[in-house]
């Protein structure tokens, strides 16, 4: 498990796969304010956070031109 699997587990309180708002709030210490989670990391507007979607926010966009699969 890498270390950002292990960060979005300790978000991920009831073990679902998925960030809730309610879960997001609690580590965070308060609620995020409206539409935060869907702007900033909930890419198909299902209200949850998932795994994938995680880590794309995590890592941001890959540079205009720059191909994240060549090292």
């Amino acid at each position: 498990m890498t270390e950002l699997e292990q960060v979005f587990r300790r978000y991920d309180a009831n073990g679902n796969g998925k960030i809730s708002v309610e879960e997001l709030a609690s580590v965070l210490g308060a609620p995020p304010g409206p539409g935060e989670v869907r702007c900033m990391m909930n890419s198909d507007h299902d209200g949850f956070v998932d795994l994938s979607e995680f880590t794309a926010f995590h890592y941001g966009p890959p540079p205009h031109g720059a191909d994240r699969d060549k090292d």
